[in-house]
C-alpha cells in the first residue's frame, strides 16, 4: 500500500511527503475535480475550466487581497467555476439527447432559493443564455426578484404556497409575455386560480406537482413520496384534469412537476422516479392535456468528499450519467405509450452553485495540552504524586515495549487522579496541580509517539490519547453564519490549508469559531482517515499567517446564515481567470463584510442613540472625578470608532510575533 493510501496516523512517520499525499489525505479528487487541486508549489489552485485552461493560485489571490487591505475572513467567488457548472450541466443533457436521438429539448432552471444573491443569479443567467436557462421561485419575494430577470422564452417555474397576490402577479407576468408557470401545489390553489382567471377573463397556463410513490434517497428523502409536503395525489390530479376538461381548458395544463429530494445519492432512485412521473405524463397527454414540459425537480447531487451513502455526503453517479438516466428513461416510457417526448426540465441548484464559493479563514491561535512552553521545576518537597509523575516522564525514553508503555500510562492516570483529589480537599496548592498536569500531558505526548511505532493492532489507549491530545485551532469565523448546515444537519464540508501542502501535517486539529457557543466548532471532517473527528493540520509558525479554505460553500450557506453573537456576512471577492493578467486572475469586485453598526441596526440598536447614551455615561464619570476629561473623550472616541469596523477579529491585530 502506498503512503497516500495509509491512515494519517501511520503515514506521519514516513520519511517523505509530497503534494500528492496532501491531495489524498484531504481527498481533493473526490470533491474538487475538475476545479480544485494542489499545485507543485504545495498551494491550493483553481482550474477555471475556460478555453485557455487557466489555473489560479489561491495563495496569490489571498496575498493580493491582503495587499489591498481586505479584512478576513473572505469568501472567494470564482465566477468562471459558476459558468463552467452551467455549461457542463447543459452540455451533459445535449450529449444525452444527441446520443438517444431524443425528440425534444432540455431547459435548466435555477432554483434561486439555493443562493438568491443578485450577482450569483446574474452570472448563472448570463452563462445559461445560450441554453435558454430559466429560474424557479418558491415565494412571493423570490417571484418579485425573478420576474423581470428573464427573456420571454425563458421558463419561470413558480413553486411554493401561493396566495391571491402571488397568483395574480404570475398571471400578470404571462400577460406581459413572460413564460411564468404557476405550479399547483395543493388543490385549494387550483380553486383560487380558477376564481382569479374567471374575474380577470384570462386563463393562464399552469403546471401541477404530483406526489410520487417513489421514495427519495439520502438525507432529504422525507421531502418526497406520498407524505411529501407539496403536490397533488394521483386522485386529486385526475380530479383537477376533469375540471379542466369540462371547461375545455385541458390544453392550459402545460407542465408536470415532481420532486424526489435534494442531493439524490442513488441513481436508481432517480430512474425509478423518472419512470413513474413519465407514466403519469404519458397518460395525461393521452387524455388531451397540453403538457409541454416534464419537470423532474432538483436533486442532482454534489460529492462532498465521502464515499457513496456515507452520511449522505456522496453520490454514486456522474453528471453525464444523471443526464443519461433522465433522457433515456423518459424516452423509453414515451415510446412505449406512443406520446411525444416533452421538453425536459430540472431544477439543479446545489450542483450549479456549490463549487464556486470558497471561504478563506485565518487561524488565530492554537491550544494544545502538551504545550512545551508550560514547564515548571519539580521541587524536592513536592507532593509524592507530583514527583511520581516526574519520574514517569523521565523514564519513558528507556521503555521499549508496548506493555511497559501502557503500564506507564495507567500509572500516570492514577497519579494525576491523586493530585486532583488532594487539590479538591485542600491538601495541595494550585502551583503543584499545574505542575502535575503539565508533566502528565508531556508524558501522554511521549507515550503516544512511542505507541504509534508499535506494530500490530493498536491498543484502545492509543485512541484515547489521540482524542485527548487533539489541538483546538481558533478560527476567525462563525459556524452559525458561514456553515449553518454543518451545525444544523451535520453536513460535511471539505476543509484544507491553502499552502504548506508539500509538508506533512503533524497535528490533529479541531476547528473552533469565534462565537461563545460551545457548538461553535466543526465536529467532523472530510479526509482519508477512518477517524473523521479531526483534521490533519500543520503546527503554526510564529509570525506566519495560516489560512484554511472551506469548499463547496456556494449552495445555501450564503443565505441560511444566522447572526449568532452578531457576526455578519464576511467580505467577498469576485475572481475571474485571465491568462494575460499577473498570476492569471483579476478581481472584479470586493464587497466589505458587514459593519458592526449595520448588525446592530438589524436588532434595533442605532448609532445616534448609542452615542448619546455613551456620552452621558462618560460625562457623568468625568463630573464624578472617575476619569479625567481627556481620558473620557478618548474612551468615547474609541467606542464610536468600533461602529464602522467589521464584526470579525482583524487577524492583522493578532498576528503572532516571531521569537526575538
Amino acid at each position: 500500500m502506498s503512503v497516500r493510501a495509509q491512515e494519517f496516523d501511520q503515514a506521519r512517520d514516513a520519511p517523505a511527503w509530497s503534494v500528492a499525499d496532501s491531495a489524498e489525505i484531504y481527498r481533493t479528487a473526490n470533491w474538487g475535480a475538475p476545479f480544485f487541486f494542489v499545485n507543485d508549489a504545495g498551494h491550493v489552485a483553481v482550474n477555471a475550466m475556460n478555453e485557455a485552461a487557466t489555473t489560479m493560485d489561491v495563495v496569490a489571490i489571498v496575498d493580493e487581497l491582503r495587499r489591498r487591505g481586505v479584512q478576513f475572513p473572505v469568501l472567494l467567488r470564482f465566477q468562471d467555476v459558476l459558468r463552467a457548472r452551467v455549461r457542463r450541466l447543459n452540455e451533459a443533457f445535449r450529449n444525452a439527447i444527441g446520443e438517444a436521438a431524443y425528440g425534444n429539448d432540455y431547459r435548466a432552471v435555477y432554483p434561486i432559493k439555493v443562493n438568491q444573491l443578485h450577482e450569483v443569479v446574474d452570472e448563472l443567467l448570463d452563462a445559461g443564455k445560450p441554453y435558454g436557462m430559466g429560474l424557479e421561485c418558491g415565494s412571493k419575494a423570490e417571484l418579485v426578484a425573478a420576474l423581470p430577470q428573464l427573456d420571454d422564452d425563458s421558463l419561470l417555474v413558480c413553486n411554493g404556497v401561493k396566495d391571491e397576490s402571488m397568483l395574480s402577479l404570475i398571471m400578470s407576468g404571462q400577460r406581459l409575455g413572460r413564460n411564468a408557470i404557476p405550479v399547483i401545489e395543493n388543490y385549494s390553489e387550483f380553486v383560487e386560480l380558477k376564481r382569479l382567471a374567471f374575474n380577470a377573463g384570462f386563463v393562464p397556463r399552469l403546471g401541477v406537482r404530483v406526489r410520487l410513490a417513489t421514495p427519495g434517497s439520502g438525507r432529504w428523502s422525507a421531502s418526497s413520496g406520498v407524505n411529501s409536503k407539496f403536490g397533488l395525489g394521483v386522485a386529486e390530479l385526475l380530479s383537477m384534469l376533469r375540471e379542466l376538461e369540462a371547461s375545455g381548458l385541458a390544453d392550459r395544463l402545460v407542465l408536470l412537476h415532481c420532486h424526489i429530494g435534494s442531493q439524490i445519492a442513488d441513481i436508481r432512485v432517480l430512474k425509478q422516479a423518472a419512470r413513474e412521473v413519465t407514466r403519469i405524463y404519458a397518460e395525461l397527454v393521452s387524455r388531451g392535456a397540453g403538457l409541454r414540459y416534464l419537470d423532474l425537480g432538483g436533486g442532482l447531487g454534489v460529492n462532498y468528499g465521502r464515499d457513496h451513502l456515507e452520511h449522505d455526503a456522496g453520490i454514486n453517479y456522474s453528471l453525464q450519467e444523471y443526464a443519461n438516466a433522465v433522457v433515456f428513461t423518459v424516452q423509453e416510457i414515451c415510446a412505449a405509450h406512443g406520446v411525444a417526448e416533452p421538453i425536459l426540465v430540472t431544477e439543479s441548484g446545489r450542483a450549479l452553485t456549490a463549487h464556486h464559493s470558497v471561504l478563506i479563514v485565518p487561524v488565530l491561535d492554537t491550544r494544545s495540552k502538551d504545550n512545551p512552553a508550560l514547564e515548571f521545576t519539580v521541587a524536592d518537597d513536592a507532593a509524592e504524586p507530583v514527583r511520581a509523575l516526574d519520574r514517569i516522564l523521565c523514564r519513558l525514553d528507556a521503555i521499549d515495549t508496548a506493555g511497559e508503555l501502557l503500564e506507564a500510562f495507567h500509572d500516570a492516570n492514577e497519579r494525576l487522579g491523586e493530585v486532583r483529589s488532594l487539590f479538591t480537599h485542600g491538601l495541595l496548592d494550585l502551583e503543584q496541580r499545574a505542575l502535575a498536569e503539565s508533566l502528565y500531558w508531556r508524558s501522554c505526548s511521549t507515550l503516544l509517539a512511542a505507541l504509534r511505532n508499535e506494530t500490530g493492532t493498536p491498543p484502545p489507549e492509543v485512541a484515547e490519547l489521540e482524542r485527548q491530545l487533539t489541538d483546538l485551532y481558533q478560527c476567525d469565523f462563525s459556524i452559525f453564519q458561514s456553515m449553518l448546515d454543518h451545525w444544523a444537519i451535520g453536513q460535511p464540508f471539505p476543509i484544507m490549508p491553502i499552502d504548506r501542502l508539500d509538508e506533512r501535517p503533524t497535528r490533529r486539529g479541531v476547528l473552533v469559531d469565534l462565537t461563545c457557543d460551545s457548538d461553535g466548532r466543526v465536529s467532523h471532517y472530510v479526509s482519508a482517515n477512518a477517524d473523521n473527528s479531526f483534521l490533519p493540520l500543520h503546527a503554526l509558525n510564529p509570525g506566519e499567517p495560516y489560512y484554511l479554505a472551506f469548499f463547496l460553500m456556494g449552495a445555501y450557506e450564503d443565505i441560511v446564515g444566522d447572526a449568532h453573537n452578531l457576526f455578519g456576512r464576511v467580505s467577498e471577492a469576485h475572481i475571474y481567470a485571465d491568462p494575460d493578467e499577473p498570476d492569471n486572475f483579476w478581481i472584479e469586485k470586493i464587497i466589505p463584510g458587514t459593519a458592526i453598526q449595520d448588525m446592530l441596526a438589524q436588532v434595533q440598536y442605532f448609532p445616534n442613540d448609542l452615542h448619546r447614551r455613551m456620552s452621558e455615561l462618560v460625562r457623568a464619570k468625568i463630573h464624578a472625578g472617575v476619569v479625567r476629561p481627556t481620558q473620557g473623550i478618548a474612551m468615547l472616541d474609541q467606542y464610536m470608532a468600533c461602529f464602522p469596523q467589521n464584526t470579525y477579529c482583524d487577524p492583522r491585530d493578532m498576528e503572532r510575533e516571531a521569537p526575538g
